[in-house]
């Protein structure tokens, strides 16, 4: 359920407001109005924490593994870097002077290397010494790469020495004067042996700047802390700079002000801090144009949604409605379609156990108790279809075969053609009727929270989609369902249900202006029984993906098979199954995450009216700064 909030204004002295907001801070209850602020110090706590972030981008690629995290490596020079940087602070401007440094001689070295590229064939030869001779008047001499027809066009009189050949071209050396409309090779600023002297002592730069850089990489921990830290500034001084001031009033009395929204329920602690910092408070209900955050309170099933909808970063507006339960139940059963197989469930089972006995004693994080639920599902509709690891149904042991449901079961399928046609069609009316279902509660979910005839609008659509759904059987899922005369009842059921629709879907009070509205948006109206077909038919999807998942299984066993039964590619044939099937349990979790999602947060929440439209509600509060082991020892120590 989304918590009711209450939006609060608080008055403060305007020599307080700094105290005032550490002590708000300290309550942790209110959710402050966003505001476009600016100031200097702001500016600042910007600047270091994007030059930290920069810095921790530099040295992502020094992280250390798993071995040298236990046995830290030995850095160099690491003496003088923490005496010139014990703060810390320094180490950052550090990172980025060697990183400019590295950037400016890996752009010399393509230089020097592009140069060089264009004097390898002209051999060892130093530039200094042709234009040593051409200064004293003795000798001037020009360096050539010409076509071979322009270099048998030469006039007989020219003096030149050929220094080599190809088949297109012809490198010489001219004496006295150029060639008249033909430039001389550009002479280099140093010779090749110069030249690989730079690179190489470039090249020893680089190195010492990598271990400088691998250096002040140990220092992370410290980096990420003090940007976390900055992040609680940042909040702070955005609070501090967002409070409006009372003007043209004497200092002693100047106050200042900050609007925010807290849950109802906290109020009284609001209402307590207000009166022992002696605070003005006024509250109030929020108006329709304030952005007021979603705060969720559900219970334990509903919560196990959280971390699918953090990582989507999803909300309900504050004036919508929570829907959560409803979509982890859909969810879940979606997921053990789409997946499929049981030995996949018994896969995310093992590893949902195995995280959570090892989370045990910190307490288990909400993502393996999904995992446990999610993969209990999965395991639970492969047993009912007989799905494992996508080997044949009659291979399969008796025992699962027995237990599994034969109208959607792959060994009811096996036994001839049209076995396998009805089980096909079972699974494609399963698939439509739990459109239906979850289409029809998104209706009544709006129905509950209506209080006008628009609840007529409602029960229309109710009306249209149990119309479609029998359309569907009768064109679609079954030939024999044509036998039931269920057609005409059905199209009864569309014009009816688009006939309230029609008149009540824009009900504001008058039932004559919400016709007229209508008739103003009558293309959209009648291209509704269209969506209505579309929101059903898209459930399909359900048997589509799971029945895309099962054939790559097949594939998979079908390849590895045969390898299996030879000594020599038994170890080949466990690394395709291996490969195989856990490409396909990336791609599962891919066509979830698209398609299980997809059905509830766009056809589900297009019938109940929900939009996602709204912003988590995150309280101006103290925030918790996690110290690594590495931190904490060296202030242990």
């Amino acid at each position: 359920m989304i918590v009711p909030m209450k939006k609060v204004s608080l008055v403060v002295l305007n020599k307080d407001k700094e105290a005032s907001l550490k002590k708000l801070r300290e309550l942790g209850v209110v959710h402050l109005e966003k505001k476009t602020v600016s100031s200097e110090a702001l500016t600042k706590l910007f600047d270091r924490k994007a030059k930290i972030d920069n810095a921790l981008g530099i040295i992502r690629s020094y992280e250390p593994d798993k071995k040298s995290k236990k046995a830290k490596r030995p850095a160099p020079k690491e003496a003088a870097i923490n005496a010139s940087a014990a703060d810390g602070s320094d180490k950052i401007t550090l990172i980025h002077d060697y990183a400019e440094e590295r950037k400016a001689l890996q752009e010399k070295l393509n230089v020097l290397g592009k140069e060089r590229s264009r004097l390898e064939e002209w051999g060892q030869f130093d530039p200094k010494d042709i234009a040593l001779l051409s200064e004293k008047g003795k000798l001037n001499l020009f360096l050539y790469k010409l076509p071979r027809a322009v270099f048998e066009s030469l006039p007989k009189e020219t003096r030149y020495i050929k220094l080599g050949q190809d088949k297109s071209f012809v490198r010489l050396v001219i004496f006295d004067s150029e060639i008249p409309g033909t430039p001389a090779l550009a002479l280099p600023e140093a010779s090749i042996k110069e030249i690989d002297s730079s690179v190489s002592s470039i090249n020893e730069k680089l190195a010492n700047i990598e271990k400088q850089l691998a250096a002040l990489a140990e220092g992370r921990a410290d980096y990420e802390r003090e940007a976390k830290v900055l992040l609680g500034k940042i909040e702070f001084e955005t609070a501090r700079s967002g409070m409006d001031v009372l003007e043209n009033a004497p200092e002693e009395t100047t106050v200042a002000w900050i609007t925010g929204f807290v849950p109802k329920e906290d109020l009284g602690l609001l209402k307590r801090g207000a009166a022992e910092n002696g605070w003005a408070l006024a509250s109030s209900d929020p108006g329709p144009d304030d952005l007021v955050p979603t705060k969720l309170k559900n219970n334990r099933f509903a919560r196990l949604l959280n971390p699918l909808t953090d990582f989507l970063e999803v909300m309900p507006g504050y004036n919508e409605v929570d829907i959560s339960g409803w979509f982890l139940l859909f969810f879940t059963i979606y997921f053990g379609m789409i997946f499929g197989d049981a030995a996949y469930g018994t896969v995310i089972l093992i590893a949902a156990i195995v995280g959570m006995i090892k989370t045990a004693k910190k307490g288990v994080p909400p993502i393996f108790k999904l995992m446990l639920l999610l993969g209990f599902s999965n395991f639970v509709w492969g047993v009912l279809t007989c799905t494992w690891l996508g080997v044949d149904a009659a291979s399969v042991p008796e025992i699962l075969q027995k237990i599994s449901l034969p109208l959607i079961s792959n060994v009811t399928a096996a036994k001839s053609p049209r076995d396998e046609g009805i089980v096909r069609q079972n699974l494609m009316i399963l698939c439509f009727s739990l459109a239906l279902l979850q289409l029809c509660i998104g209706h009544i979910i709006a129905i509950t929270r209506c209080r006008s005839l628009k609840v007529f609008a409602d029960l229309g659509s109710i009306a249209m989609l149990v119309g479609m759904y029998g359309v569907v059987l009768s064109l679609i899922a079954s030939n024999e369902y044509r036998q039931i005369p269920l057609l005409m009842p059905c199209v009864y059921l569309l014009g009816g249900g688009f006939v309230f629709n029609f008149v009540f879907a824009n009900y504001d009070g008058s039932v004559g202006r919400s016709i007229l509205e209508s008739l103003k948006n009558f293309i959209s109206m009648i291209l509704g029984i269209a969506n209505v077909f579309s929101d059903i038919m898209s459930y399909i999807r359900l048997w589509a993906v799971g029945l895309a998942g099962a054939a790559i299984s097949s594939t998979v066993v079908a390849m590895a098979g045969p390898m299996l039964g030879h000594f020599v590619l038994f170890a080949f044939g466990v690394i395709l199954l291996v490969f195989g099937h856990g490409l396909n349990l990336v791609l599962n979790t891919l066509s979830v995450l698209v398609h299980g999602v997809r059905l509830n947060t766009l056809e589900f929440s297009g019938h109940v009216g929900l939009t996602w439209a709204g912003s988590p509600y995150k309280p101006f509060s103290e925030k918790e700064i996690p110290v690594s082991k590495e931190v904490s020892g060296k202030k242990a120590g």
